[in-house]
């Protein structure tokens, strides 16, 4: 059974799974669009959004990102949801930085990260569907707000906390190029 909007941005199927031990049972399968998401870095400081999620009813720090349109390559899309979420357009071609399923045992939905170290003011309207409000935060207090659960979404906690992980093994990020 599958069941499809009009524009297939989301898709259910249901599987008739048989398991290892021989049982057989129904299996849903969520199909969502893949995401975007953006890891913006400049002088040690992380850009981020401060916004309300009505599904979990709560305030916390996202990244900005969004939805993959059709054919759109990730890092465009991840660059393009930045600058109309929060007026900041990352600079140069950034880098991916990981991609991961964030709910394997039941949904498809890729979400990719890219990783920038510089952005500039943009000049594209913001968003009215995204009342975030961006603000440059250090990236020093981003495992800090992991484990207070400040930071909301997969795409945010995974992308931050690679990019953590990577500074670290590395040393710090500081300028464009600097990979």
């Amino acid at each position: 059974m599958t069941t499809d909007d009009d524009d297939a941005t989301i898709r259910v199927d249901l599987h008739d799974v048989t398991a290892p031990e021989g049982d057989r049972f129904d299996y849903p399968v969520v199909h969502l669009p893949s995401v975007a998401v953006a890891v913006v870095v400049r002088d040690e400081e992380v850009l981020v959004l401060r916004t309300y999620r009505y599904p979990v009813g709560r305030y916390g720090w996202e990244l900005p990102g969004g939805g993959v349109d059709p054919g759109e390559d990730p890092a465009v899309a991840a660059a393009r949801e930045t600058a109309e979420e929060t007026g900041w357009a990352p600079k140069g071609p950034g880098r991916p930085l990981i991609s991961f399923q964030p709910l394997p045992g039941g949904v498809v939905s890729t979400v990719h990260v890219h990783l920038w170290t510089d952005a500039e003011r943009s000049e594209a309207p913001l968003d009215r569907h995204e009342p975030g409000q961006a603000q440059w935060i250090p990236v020093a207090d981003v495992v800090r707000l992991a484990a207070a659960g400040e930071l909301l979404g997969s795409g945010t906690l995974v992308g931050l906390l690679q990019y953590v992980a990577e500074s670290r093994s590395r040393g710090p990020v500081t300028g464009p190029g600097n990979y």
